[in-house]
């Protein structure tokens, strides 16, 4: 018999999948890495089992501890599930331009979720940053995961998604694009993917309000590039430790209406019921056509899935209010 000893050993070996309308005037072949497979619908689920496990290894989390983080969403799902099998208590901190789905999903796998306001600064005690670390510091046996710093998270792409990507091509690829939030997949998978050919390009898919783009081409933190961006889970108001900027090749911005429209066209397209960041993902890569030629294996990562954004991108009156489509 094959089986599964928990849900947790179904996490990873996410399929290869061809893209074909979309992609119809690049030269190159384009190859999604579709990350909706793990069974928390996004690739989160790898670096929330890596940094429970690191954090049962060294005694940073203890049995029956609380697991209390700050999430878009994903992150908090993928740490729900670990914690259930483990035996752990949740709390997570989420900004309010988060859907009302992901906020939905994570108290129907019994997590506790605290809602924040989007337009504050990071240092601001209201900040879901903030609040996740303030309730870290007052929660008795409590372990603060922080993602953006938690350098288990590149980890986890370095030992898993990179070798998978790699294996998958046949050693082949020649770019790697995937939208960038707290660093861990870009840097872990692109570091992995460098090792083995140098000449590999790594870009990073940011978006408008977001620090990374200017940051990496200029050494500069404008906090007047920063502003409130609909686009859910990739860029930052912030430089997490795991983003290594040194590992990636470019950033291209996408605007949140296109990634919006984009996230749509997959759907109707592809049929693939994804998430935000692939559309920004799918619309950067078109952007970058002119980096690509006709002997290129291109691999776009898609971070998550369309059920967590039924209420707004697959929305068609949320669409409308917000002036993405007529």
């Amino acid at each position: 018999m094959q089986y599964a000893e928990n849900i947790l050993e179904t996490i990873g070996n996410t399929p290869l999948v061809k893209l074909n309308k979309l992609t119809k005037d690049l030269p190159c072949l384009v190859l999604a890495k579709y990350e909706t497979f793990n069974p928390g619908n996004s690739v989160k689920d790898r670096m929330a089992v890596k940094m429970i496990e690191d954090a049962e290894a060294d005694g940073r989390l203890k049995p029956g501890g609380t697991i209390i983080e700050g999430t878009s969403g994903n992150t908090g799902m993928g740490l729900a599930l670990v914690a259930i099998v483990k035996g752990y208590k949740c709390i997570f901190v989420m900004s309010d331009k988060q859907s009302k789905e992901k906020m939905d999903i994570l108290r129907a796998v019994g997590a506790e979720v605290i809602v924040c306001p989007t337009d504050v600064a990071p240092t601001d005690p209201r900040s879901y940053y903030s609040v996740a670390k303030r309730l870290s510091e007052e929660t008795p046996n409590s372990w603060y995961v922080n993602q953006y710093d938690n350098l288990s998270n590149t980890k986890a792409h370095y030992e898993s998604t990179g070798p998978e990507i790699w294996k998958q091509t046949g050693g082949k690829i020649t770019h790697f694009v995937v939208g960038v939030g707290t660093g861990g997949t870009v840097s872990g998978v692109g570091k992995y993917l460098k090792e083995q050919n140098p000449d590999i390009k790594v870009w990073g898919i940011d978006t408008y309000g977001s620090v990374f783009k200017k940051y990496h081409e200029t050494g500069i933190f404008d906090e007047n590039e920063i502003y409130p961006y609909v686009t859910e889970g990739i860029g930052e108001d912030i430089l997490p430790k795991n983003v290594d900027f040194d590992i990636i090749d470019g950033f291209e911005k996408v605007t949140d209406k296109d990634a919006a429209v984009y996230t749509q066209l997959l759907a109707k397209e592809e049929g693939m019921f994804l998430g935000n960041s692939a559309g920004a993902a799918i619309k950067g890569l078109l952007q970058l056509k002119e980096h690509f030629t006709k002997d290129d294996v291109v691999v776009v990562l898609f971070h998550d899935h369309g059920s967590r954004y039924v209420g707004k991108m697959f929305n068609n009156e949320w669409m409308k209010e917000m002036g993405y489509i007529d």
